[in-house]
């Protein structure tokens, strides 16, 4: 994966809280510490957006579709 640099602009506190990350050998440097972050809220912002999605579906009625035309071909599956 190929990086690219940007500039950002953060609050002190925060910067003060990634040095010290950094300082004590969890992360090699900001830029590394501060690009997990990014990618960690991302792939939680993308995990919560696809539990709301999931949440509007009708269980009962995906389980139907699930089941549907399984009666038929249950006895043709090989046992395993």
């Amino acid at each position: 994966m190929s990086s690219v640099k940007v500039a950002i602009t953060i609050d002190h506190d925060n910067l003060i809280r990634v040095d010290k990350l950094v300082s004590k050998g969890i992360f090699p440097s900001r830029s590394r510490a501060i690009a997990d972050a990014v990618a960690e809220k991302l792939t939680r912002m993308e995990r919560g957006r696809l539990a709301v999605e999931c949440a509007k579906l009708d269980p009962a009625s995906e389980q139907a579709l699930a089941d549907e035309g399984l009666g038929s071909e249950l006895g043709a599956w090989p046992e395993y």
